[in-house]
């Protein structure tokens, strides 16, 4: 990636809705080769999709969990079983394989605190092998950003 390939990105990341000319713009390329470039990053799996940022909050999801999962063993089907199910839970936005004291950590949005109740009753807490569930709260965002801090690759 070079150093436009890098303006490309950044520019992308702040609005994916940038036209191919106003980006051309931007990074300081004609309209063809800037949209040449964009097909390559697309065909590197570099920027693998567009989507739009919607607010939890306004569409009923105030709460945020950050949600710790332990287990009690580590055989291929319990392991296969949770990762699965996780992968299918809407709630769960993130799931994390961790080092330390956690094998997982999870961020999970709730519409209340019986909300997130129901889906550790009903989801989390039926998968075999689970040893400890350890939630934590949010009640602040200091910072959220979804931009990489992307540069130029050396040599590039």
């Amino acid at each position: 990636m070079d150093a436009i390939d890098a303006k490309i990105v950044r520019a992308l990341q702040r609005d994916g809705r940038l036209t191919n000319l106003e980006l051309a713009e931007e990074v300081g390329l004609s309209p063809s080769p800037c949209l040449r470039r964009v097909k390559n990053l697309e065909a590197a799996g570099i920027i693998q999709g567009y989507s739009a940022l919607v607010d939890q909050k306004a569409c009923g999801f105030p709460i945020t969990c950050l949600v710790r999962i332990r287990l009690a063993n580590h055989g291929q089907d319990t392991v296969r079983a949770f990762e699965q199910k996780i992968a299918e839970t809407d709630a769960v936005l993130d799931c994390y394989l961790m080092t330390g004291g956690a094998d997982y950590e999870l961020r999970v949005v709730a519409r209340s605190l019986d909300d997130y109740e129901q889906l550790v009753r009903q989801t989390i807490q039926t998968l075999p092998g689970i040893a400890s569930i350890e939630t934590s709260f949010a009640y602040g965002v200091v910072k959220k950003s979804r931009i990489l801090p992307v540069i130029a690759q050396k040599g590039a």
